[in-house]
């Protein structure tokens, strides 16, 4: 084998490693949580030799960022999708964003849940995770403005209530898909549709509605 072949099955290998690893954090996340879950924890659970997370991952903590960073590359290939639109007078494009990230959060539960739980005790982890996460905060601004150009009113600053429905949403998402709050008191289940549709309706009626 040539030189070039032999650097490139070593890269395949390191890339698999790698790959393995993540899905693996993944599983143990769900089932420890993110706080007990150690680093051999990980690595027995990838069938991969202990020593070998530190060639792909300074830490726990990095681990956990970089599958945050393939979570985000995913939402942004989904803006290619030819339901998306960044014109928020228009109730549908608010729908999609609306169901995207209740599908990003139904999809990717023990990492949303790693994530929180990391931020609660690692500030630097936080203030990592909110730069991580503060594109999307001026993305959803940049929609707002359309409400704005097109002779509408807001209920206030873009980039304010942007962060109040990114917090909406989320808060709500964590309600009902984590098991968070009061959700598991109210003894019923909420289908997605169920879920879009009131978040859908509620957003639409809190930045379009008539002021009071």
């Amino acid at each position: 084998m040539t030189g070039s072949g032999t650097v490139g099955v070593r890269k395949a290998r390191s890339a698999e490693t790698e790959a393995a690893l993540k899905e693996a954090a993944k599983r143990v996340f769900a089932r420890t949580g993110y706080l007990k879950a150690k680093i051999t924890d990980i690595t027995a659970e990838a069938d991969r030799a202990a020593g070998s997370f530190y060639s792909h991952f300074g830490s726990k903590e990095q681990l956990l960022e970089a599958l945050l960073v393939d979570m985000l590359a995913e939402s942004d290939e989904r803006v290619e999708d030819p339901g998306h639109s960044p014109d928020f007078t228009d109730p549908e494009a608010v729908r999609w964003h609306v169901a995207a990230y209740w599908n990003f959060v139904s999809a990717n539960k023990p990492v949303v849940v790693a994530l929180s739980q990391a931020a609660m005790v690692d500030e630097h982890f936080a203030r990592r995770l909110r730069q991580l996460l503060e594109p999307n905060l001026h993305d959803m601004a940049h929609h707002l403005e359309h409400i704005r150009a097109s002779g509408g009113q807001l209920p206030g600053d873009p980039l304010v209530v942007a962060s109040a429905l990114i917090s909406l949403i989320s808060q709500f998402a964590s309600t009902w898909l984590l098991g968070e709050g009061e959700a598991a008191a109210l003894g019923r289940e909420l289908s997605e549709g169920e879920a879009v549709d009131t978040l859908t309706r509620f957003i639409l009626n809190g930045i379009s509605g008539p002021a009071r």
